[in-house]
C-alpha cells in the first residue's frame, strides 16, 4: 500500500481526464480550481498509455533556449511565441507514492515549464513584452465581454 490517500489519487486521475478531454499538452491542478501541487502532462509516447502524473513536481535543471508558440486552456484562443529552455529535468511523485525524475526537451520541455508555473501563479503571458502584453489585454478583454 503507498503513501497516497484514494482521495488523492482520485484527484490525480480527474486531472489526467480533464488535461484529455480537453486535448491539452498539460493541466495543473489550480487550474481547474484544485489547490494541490499537482500536473499532468501527456507525452505523446506510443509506450504512455495515461498522461504523465507529477506530484509536487520540482524543476531541477534547465538547459538551452527556444522560442516556440504557446497557447493555454485557461486562455482559449489566444497562442504567442514564448522564450523557454530547451531542456528539462524534473523530479516529483507519482500517484504510486515513488519519487521520478523525467528528463525531456523540446515541446514536453516547454509544457513542463509551463505547468509547473502555473503551479507558482505564473502564465505564459506573463512572459511576454510590455507591449504585446497590452494587446493580448485589450484583445482578450473583448472577447471576454
Amino acid at each position: 500500500m503507498n503513501g497516497m490517500t484514494e482521495e488523492t489519487l482520485r484527484l490525480c486521475d480527474d486531472i489526467a481526464e480533464t488535461m484529455a478531454a480537453a486535448r491539452g499538452l498539460g493541466l495543473a491542478a489550480n487550474q481547474i480550481g484544485l489547490a494541490l501541487r499537482i500536473i499532468a502532462i501527456e507525452t505523446g509516447s506510443e509506450n504512455e498509455s495515461r498522461p504523465l502524473v507529477f506530484i509536487n513536481p520540482r524543476i531541477v535543471l534547465l538547459e538551452g533556449e527556444e522560442v516556440g508558440e504557446e497557447g493555454c486552456l485557461s486562455i482559449p484562443g489566444f497562442y504567442e511565441t514564448v522564450k523557454r529552455a530547451k531542456k528539462a529535468v524534473v523530479r516529483g511523485r507519482g500517484p504510486d507514492d515513488l519519487e521520478f525524475t523525467f528528463e525531456c526537451d523540446g515541446l514536453l520541455a516547454r509544457a513542463v515549464q509551463h505547468e509547473v508555473d502555473h503551479l507558482n501563479g505564473i502564465l505564459f503571458v506573463d512572459y511576454l513584452s510590455p507591449v504585446k502584453k497590452q494587446l493580448f489585454k485589450r484583445e482578450y478583454g473583448k472577447e471576454k465581454k
